[in-house]
């Protein structure tokens, strides 16, 4: 048995991790579990209320509203200028009130540093062709495909709009 518990738990820690295996709270508090995206490509990003970037809200909503098999996520993070301050709450209401945002927000969270989400750690570290490493700034873009692969990662000035985002959805 402890062979055979060995060998499982070798295993596990072996296999690369999958975009599948991870979970985030919504930022009204309900759990959410990447695997229910299976089958759509993702775009995950980091978001904050006030950044020179933040009008990539009306860009986000906007791909989000084109795109019925695209899902979005934004992670409003504090870790760039203290330039997300709010309270979840407040995030959700300035998103709504001043973008219109309807696609899927989640709770505050680290994008770097000690306390870095673990999505977030998997994000910056997984393969890609693009850059690996830590996200510099708000508003950085992580393109998952449907099979739930990062295929690509753009840094804050690469609009959601852009080209290279929309030919890879």
């Amino acid at each position: 048995m402890f062979i055979y518990t060995l060998m499982i738990l070798s295993t596990l820690f072996t296999q690369n991790p999958s975009i599948y295996d991870y979970s985030f709270t919504s930022i009204d508090g309900q759990e959410v579990n990447f695997s229910d995206f299976k089958g759509k490509t993702i775009l995950i990003v980091n978001t904050a209320s006030k950044c020179g970037f933040t009008k990539q809200y009306k860009d986000l909503q906007a791909l989000h509203e084109q795109n019925e098999d695209l899902v979005i996520i934004g992670f409003p993070a504090n870790n760039f200028g203290s330039q997300e301050p709010g309270a979840n709450e407040e995030i959700q209401e300035f998103c709504e009130k001043n973008y219109g945002v309807t696609f899927l927000l989640a709770e505050k969270v680290d994008v770097k540093g000690k306390e870095i989400s673990p999505i977030f750690d998997y994000l910056t570290k997984a393969e890609n062709p693009d850059f690996t490493g830590d996200i510099k700034w708000n508003f950085e873009k992580f393109l998952i495909n449907k099979e739930g692969k990062l295929v690509h990662r753009y840094r804050s000035a690469v609009n959601p709009l852009d080209k290279s985002i929309v030919d890879n959805i």
